[in-house]
């Protein structure tokens, strides 16, 4: 348990010991009054665990899914006053003014999910000195400094696109020509994602790099820089692989824009397993969907739990995801699909 929590802790104990010793002084005086004055009943904030929750904010449908699942999760009704604090478009800059914020407040324990993946060493050295543990939600920090956090809770990034490579591998025994549809520079997922396809792609000769571009998880930016792509090559892209469902869809719409059938002409994979990229995939659209599964609250709560109770904890913990590599996979997932 943090000191900053025991203090806590014999706080509210030692105002409880107050109060009884004053009600036992108290003699006859009136029973109402008496009532009014302890404030009532129910338990006060001090009983609450408080966690300040520095989030990405608004970013598409898999963000929404995660930070609404983190504050479902981390409620009154469980123990935790969660102070939720999304950045203003995605701006790094109010991200640490939140964070710093709360470093301030004093409050139990940060959950930190980052715009960007540099330039957090300071505000992480703030929160250590003020013994304020940190937990890494989703995305990491870079440099990747482990004495700086707790514990990064995610979905292993390499892993899932190096799941995207090896269908494509099976996909197209022969090779490939791909275009790769990037996530925003110097966020850690979009590193993460390259280098596990890259171990899987980069070291066959069969498949050919086209290119890669941002498209910043937009479906319109996506169709955009897709549409530009087919008309330069004229039309011979035989797959697309899109970081995320947003892109693959806008890279469809571009394909059908220029005439061309998704899964027929040219065959699009991308990650997060959202609704309507499943959607998307039992109708043909799309060819493959990697879930990065968003729903870890429970996770969250029980890493949190163990860490104001002094447990050690590891240091990455990877929250399960599967895959979809059919029509018929994603008509059965559909129905029970929370995001």
């Amino acid at each position: 348990m943090s000191t900053k929590r025991s203090r806590r802790l014999l706080a509210t104990s030692a105002a409880m010991v107050a109060a009884l010793a004053l009600g036992a002084c108290g003699g006859g005086g009136d029973g109402d009054a008496d009532a009014d004055s302890t404030g009532g009943g129910g338990g006060s904030s001090d009983d609450l665990t408080t966690i300040g929750f520095v989030a990405v904010g608004p970013e598409g449908a898999w963000r929404q899914a995660n930070e609404q699942n983190i504050q479902d999760t981390f409620t009154e009704e469980a123990g935790y006053d969660l102070k939720f604090a999304p950045a203003a478009n995605l701006d790094q800059a109010s991200q640490i003014a939140a964070f710093t914020s709360f470093v301030d407040e004093g409050v139990d324990i940060i959950l930190l999910s980052a715009t960007e993946g540099s330039g957090w060493e300071d505000s992480l050295r703030r929160a250590q000195e003020a013994e304020i543990p940190v937990i890494l939600i989703d995305r990491g920090i870079e440099p990747d400094d482990t004495d700086l956090y707790v514990t990064r809770i995610a979905p292993d990034n390499k892993e899932v696109s190096a799941s995207v490579a090896e269908w494509a591998i099976s996909e197209f025994p022969d090779g490939a020509r791909y275009y790769v549809l990037e996530g925003p520079a110097g966020v850690s997922v979009v590193n993460e994602r390259n280098e596990g396809w890259d171990e899987v792609i980069g070291s066959n000769p069969a498949f050919e790099k086209v290119g890669a571009q941002t498209a910043n998880w937009s479906t319109e930016e996506a169709r955009s820089v897709f549409e530009t792509v087919l008309q330069s090559e004229g039309n011979d892209i035989d797959l697309v692989f899109a970081q995320n469902d947003e892109m693959g869809l806008g890279a469809a719409q571009a394909a059908e824009a220029a005439g061309l059938q998704p899964g027929v002409d040219v065959k699009i994979a991308t990650i997060d397993g959202t609704q309507n990229a499943l959607q998307a995939l039992a109708d043909g659209r799309l060819s493959f969907v990697a879930e990065y599964n968003p729903i870890f609250g429970e996770t969250a709560v029980e890493v949190v739990e163990s860490v104001l109770a002094g447990e050690e904890v590891d240091s990455y913990i990877i929250v399960p995801s599967e895959t979809f590599d059919s029509p018929e996979a994603a008509e059965a997932a559909l129905p029970n699909r929370q995001f």
